[in-house]
């Protein structure tokens, strides 16, 4: 805070704006720069690569200052949204002509990550989300709002596992919670986590706002009457939405709210380690979206991710979905919309900018296109069997007027931005017709004009002129002067010349001078009414969007399902997975070899299988192409296996591959306990959970008992489960859980070298290939022949090399000392040499106390 008396006019103004956004960057306008000062300006310099420079004093103090031209503002907003911060923008609102001291200044507009709308400041294939949040783990109220597509979505969530796991889903670029919560909890370790008042989220104020925002009595029409946080979160949004935007926001037109039993839940890690949208490394290359989305427009594709993040479990939906991809596939339909839907454009993003008021001239030459395109696309969308696409075609519907409208204002390639005009067409408008040829033809004016008052006046040297001073003139030499007609007043007497103006010139000068200001802001206001007309019809014009980027992801998943092999799943009502020659649609994409496809089958009788085989064998693929076919059942979409009958998942958990959380201070080892622990707790029979590797960051016993344990557990949940593992040990579950099946991936041994067949085949594998697949990695060949001896002398010194241990039934894992009790020792050597047959039982006694001693 700063205190305003020491400073001069202009300060004091930036000081009171500033004072109420101390936390926020301030971009203030002075003439064609936005300026920033005192300590913004030092970070906004280091943040944008700028100059940092002084101006001026201020309480005896240079101000540090930078600054930006305001036509090249968008590049660096959109630098610092995707740096996380939150820009006020201040514009000069007073007239500097008529101003009395320092033009008067507001702020227009808040520009947060979480808020952007702005085309340049958004990536096109991704969801902008912002979130709120409050409560605590009995129940927390989630409220989600995409201001750039009008989504508005509340649920209320049970516990820190599920929050953390929606949180994960939704990635929100901001995250509102409430200050009086207490430090550290995990949400706030989130980007973008803001504290905000806790009046924000007070319940009634919520309440009125949404319905005042959605003209309504109450909330009940949008299924939110029993939640009570959820709506207190929606309402701080809300209000956060308005706060930035600083203006109506009629696009937002309904809540939706989501529960977490219509979907199939993942977490965090089986979000990561299925690599849905994002692959490990954090880019978007090999993930399952890259192979699934070749959508015609932007929207289709977020729609598309949106969809694989949250699988459902409503079979209606489901298979509405089949039957629109089959009915796509037939005749090759797909072929006929895909061309009309990429003349569509990101519809669903410019009627958001039309409803926030700050809409291109771009947006409307692409929205007028849209409208124009949708005849013909609805030419495509005749004679459709599934009622789900017919009811899509309807939504989306035709704007005759509309396109009417905009076809006869917007000119065919109009400029960036309004502010210099030139954006609406020749004939839409006569006042401004006229005022545009006024101030373009006003040279023609005056040329003929001249040749007029010479045929009128009979003086030869008389000139019509123009200067910035005395505007238009008429000018005669001294000598002519006393011959002007009456009607010519003199203006300015000059040395050898008299300059004169009449009733029509000071009527053109009049018209002309502010022609060209007049036309601009006629042409702005008339551009603000036809986005006043186009809100007028937003409630349609969305409907039509979101419909319209349905059709596209249909008509994308039919498209793949004929280029990549998918076909349709069936959902059955008995628990079980089936697929037959099921496929991994990422790896097969990249290699160069043929895939080797592979079934399962779990149903009651069989829930779990131990997977067992080489590493590299395969085993992660097949396990992670069995949770990406199962999730692909559960968008609706088809599946890269030949056949696959399936009933419907709670939630798909994954425990695969290794990875540090240093940062937050837990090995490998703890971050997979706490995975397994999850996975242990939350599983149930209607789950499918994916085990690799359990217990391997501890030594062998430890992790054997540990993995051991855990299957054992989970074959008693009765959950569906891949459970790949090293330790041979765990092939004898079945002997003891009756639900549990061993299968194996193979591979062959060929002149001391390891060929992987990738075949999954019934059974435990016959050994595991460690030493080959070291060998192929390039591991010295001298460690190699030292890891045999070793590898030799351990396989003779442990236990049997078949895993029967004791008798069936009652499996111990071994104690590590049963593995080095046949390692030799100096004592037993010496035992050895004794020739017990010629010894005399005091002799004998002597030998066993001194061996005793010596052991």
């Amino acid at each position: 805070m700063s205190d305003l008396s020491n400073h001069t006019p202009m300060m004091q103004q930036y000081w009171k704006l500033k004072n109420q956004h101390p936390d926020q960057l301030m971009f203030y306008r002075m003439g064609d720069f936005y300026e920033i000062f005192y300590e913004d300006a030092k970070r906004a310099a280091k943040l944008l690569d700028i100059t940092l420079t002084a101006r001026g004093q201020s309480a005896g103090q240079s101000i540090p200052m930078c600054g930006i031209p305001y036509h090249a503002a968008e590049g660096y907003l959109a630098k610092l949204v995707k740096l996380g911060e939150s820009v006020v923008i201040c514009e000069q609102i007073g007239d500097p002509a008529t101003s009395k001291g320092p033009v008067e200044r507001q702020v227009v507009r808040i520009i947060t990550p979480g808020t952007v709308s702005d085309e340049a400041l958004l990536d096109e294939r991704r969801d902008n989300l912002i979130a709120a949040l409050l409560g605590d783990e009995r129940l927390f109220g989630l409220a989600v709002l995409d201001i750039t597509s009008g989504q508005f979505i509340v649920q209320e969530v049970k516990g820190w596992e599920h929050l953390l796991a929606e949180l994960e889903r939704i990635n929100p670029v901001e995250l509102l919670i409430p200050d009086d919560w207490p430090q550290g909890l995990p949400a706030e370790k989130r980007r973008g986590a803001r504290r905000r008042a806790p009046w924000e989220f007070e319940r009634d104020t919520a309440r009125k706002l949404l319905c005042q925002q959605f003209g309504t009595q109450d909330l009940k029409g949008f299924g939110c009457e029993q939640l009570t946080l959820a709506i207190s979160a929606a309402g701080c949004l809300l209000a956060y939405a308005r706060e930035t935007q600083r203006t109506a926001l009629p696009h937002l037109r309904s809540l939706r709210h989501e529960r977490l039993d219509d979907t199939v839940v993942l977490d965090a890690a089986t979000r990561r380690n299925l690599e849905l949208d994002i692959n490990l490394a954090g880019g978007r290359d090999n993930t399952l979206q890259s192979v699934l989305d070749r959508c015609q427009t932007a929207m289709g594709s977020r729609l598309l991710t949106r969809w694989l993040n949250r699988p459902l479990r409503d079979l209606k939906v489901l298979s509405a979905r089949q039957h629109s991809i089959r009915c796509l596939l037939e005749g090759y339909r797909f072929e006929g919309l895909q061309p009309q839907l990429k003349d569509i454009g990101d519809l669903e993003r410019i009627l958001a900018r039309i409803g926030l008021r700050n809409a291109r001239p771009r947006d409307l030459a692409r929205l007028r296109d849209a409208l124009a395109a949708l005849p013909e696309l609805q030419n495509h969308l005749t004679d459709l069997e599934a009622p789900h696409l017919a009811q899509l075609a309807t939504i989306a519907g035709t704007y005759p007027e509309l396109a009417a409208l905009l076809a006869r204002a917007i000119i065919d390639n109009p400029p960036a931005v309004i502010r210099d005009g030139g954006v609406l067409k020749t004939g839409y408008d006569a006042e401004l017709d006229e005022l545009l040829a006024l101030s373009e033809n006003a040279g023609q004016f005056l040329i003929d004009l001249e040749a007029r008052e010479k045929a009128r006046t009979g003086l030869a040297n008389l000139k019509v002129g123009y200067n910035r001073v005395h505007g238009y003139f008429i000018e005669l030499p001294s000598k002519q002067a006393e011959q002007a007609p009456g009607d010519y007043i003199r203006r300015q007497t000059l040395k050898g010349a008299e300059r004169f103006i009449t009733p029509e010139l000071k009527a053109f000068e009049d018209k002309a001078l502010s022609a060209k200001s007049r036309a601009l802001a006629r042409e702005k206001m008339l551009y603000e009414a036809l986005l006043e007309t186009l809100i007028g019809h937003l409630a349609p014009l969305q409907d039509t969007a979101a419909a319209l980027a349905e059709l596209d992801v249909l008509g994308n998943l039919a498209e793949r399902s004929l280029t990549l092999d998918l076909n349709c799943p069936t959902f059955v009502s008995e628990p079980s997975i089936r697929i037959e020659q099921g496929r991994h649609p990422v790896v097969e994409q990249v290699l160069s070899t043929p895939f080797v496809a592979n079934d399962l089958s779990l149903d009651d009788q069989t829930r779990m299988l131990v997977i067992t085989g080489p590493n590299m064998g395969g085993k992660s693929t097949y396990m992670r192409q069995t949770a990406l076919i199962v999730l692909l059942a559960h968008i609706g979409a088809f599946v890269p296996a030949a056949r696959c009958e399936l009933s419907l998942v709670d939630r798909i958990f994954t425990r695969i591959g290794s990875s540090d959380d240093l940062a937050g201070g837990r090995s490998t080892f703890m971050v997979e306990m706490s995975e397994t622990a999850n996975i242990l707790h939350n599983a149930t029979h209607a789950s499918l959970v994916l085990m690799d590797e359990v217990g391997r960051g501890t030594s062998t016993f430890d992790g054997l008992s540990l993995a051991w344990a855990a299957a054992e557990r989970l074959a008693r949940l009765k959950a569906f489960t891949l459970f790949a593992t090293h330790y041979f040990e765990l092939t004898v579950l079945p002997e003891n859980e009756p639900v549990v099946a061993n299968v194996h991936l193979n591979a062959t041994e060929h002149k001391e070298r390891i060929v992987f067949l990738h075949h999954v085949l019934p059974g435990p594998a016959s050994q595991s290939y460690g030493l080959a697949v070291a060998q192929l990695a390039g591991v010295p060949e001298a460690v190699i022949q030292r890891a045999r001896e070793h590898l030799g002398r351990l396989e003779t010194a442990s236990l049997p090399k078949e895993p029967a241990m004791a008798k069936p039934g009652t499996p111990q894992p071994p104690h590590q000392s049963d593995l080095f009790a046949q390692l030799p020792h100096p004592v037993l050597d010496d035992l050895a040499k004794v020739d017990l047959d010629n010894m005399t039982p005091r002799a004998a006694l002597e030998l066993l106390y001194t061996l005793k001693q010596r052991v």
